[in-house]
């Protein structure tokens, strides 16, 4: 059993399909007795090769097969590759456009030491028309990212991101402490908390607290357990003062943010490069899919999408009252 695989029935049907029985027309290997078109089958050389689109729930979760060929795999999610995987036997073959910036083919498949990866690029398609050939090399001129993903083969870099950062495996014992910064939640959301540091213009965060169903007295034992100074400022959202009040009485320092605008607290860590701990997986997560809305033109505009941002705010609750204080982090010397 082979299975070729994409995630809209409209583009197998449509694309994939077409190609593969223009290609057997071509080489006079095409039986209408072979193909079943109710069931997008067709029995080749002792073999079925069945198209499968994943729109369509029950079939990622159908009959194993032997070969996995799996188009445009960037549209997938991880949970729709993994049940192809488990249902495998022998050998998979993807391709897929580097279009996203961060994207589970990049952290948990070429990572494998069982994988093989190959970079191709236009210019490895013999076949492909003259006019798309031009119609690429045109975006050097054009648009520098979409040249880097469909003629270069690089990973694309996302417009929309409202940050960009890099991850480090430690905090420079030269950074300085700047603040906490917390976020509240309970059943849905999570509460998320984070420690930022400053070192030059590098800010470091590193992730505390990233849970769901606490209470603020379990935020108080929280902070006992992290081994917080009750001195320690810890600037939470001010949207909340009875929870701001109520761990205050705790015995910790837990004030009010500033009531700036989101996008205030936005462009001051956008001055500074930003650095994110490697073991602070849900911060990278959320920053990695923190984006800006984009409008019905898909032109960006200034606001953030209402999601991916708790332990972002938690990040802009922690500078903004700090940083936006002119004279922070200098001295006068007497």
């Amino acid at each position: 059993m082979i299975t070729i695989v994409r995630k809209s029935f409209p583009a197998v049907r449509g694309t994939v399909m077409r190609d593969f029985f223009q290609i057997l027309r071509d080489y006079n290997m095409y039986t209408e007795d072979l193909h079943s078109k109710s069931n997008n089958e067709y029995y080749l050389e002792g073999n079925t090769v069945e198209f499968i689109s994943l729109d369509i729930p029950q079939k990622i979760r159908g009959r194993k097969r032997d070969l996995l060929f799996v188009n445009e795999a960037n549209e997938l999610n991880y949970e729709d590759w993994q049940q192809l995987v488990f249902r495998t036997t022998e050998q998979i073959v993807i391709d897929y456009n580097p279009s996203d910036e961060f994207h589970w083919i990049y952290d948990k498949v070429l990572v494998r030491d069982d994988c093989s990866f190959y970079q191709t690029t236009y210019k490895d398609n013999p076949f492909l028309p003259q006019q798309i050939v031009k119609e690429i090399e045109r975006l050097k001129d054009t648009d520098e990212n979409y040249w880097r993903v469909y003629g270069l083969g690089e990973r694309g870099q996302s417009r929309s991101l409202v940050f960009t950062f890099s991850t480090v495996p430690s905090i420079p014992s030269r950074a300085k402490l700047i603040s906490y910064g917390l976020d509240f939640g309970f059943s849905n959301d999570p509460t998320a908390m984070v420690a930022t540091y400053m070192e030059g213009d590098n800010i470091y965060v590193k992730e505390l607290i990233y849970r769901t169903g606490m209470t603020n007295q379990d935020i108080g034992h929280e902070f006992s357990k992290l081994g917080l100074d009750r001195r320690d400022e810890v600037y939470a959202d001010s949207a909340e003062p009875k929870s701001i009040e109520e761990i205050h009485r705790m015995g910790w320092n837990v004030k009010s943010t500033s009531k700036g605008a989101i996008n205030q607290g936005i462009d001051m860590l956008r001055r500074y490069k930003l650095h994110v701990l490697e073991t602070s997986s849900n911060v990278i997560k959320e920053m990695r899919n923190y984006k800006y809305i984009e409008d019905k033109n898909g032109d960006l505009t200034n606001k953030p999408i209402d999601k991916y941002n708790h332990a972002c705010d938690a990040l802009r609750y922690s500078v903004i009252n700090k940083l936006s204080r002119p004279n922070y982090g200098k001295y006068a010397i007497r």
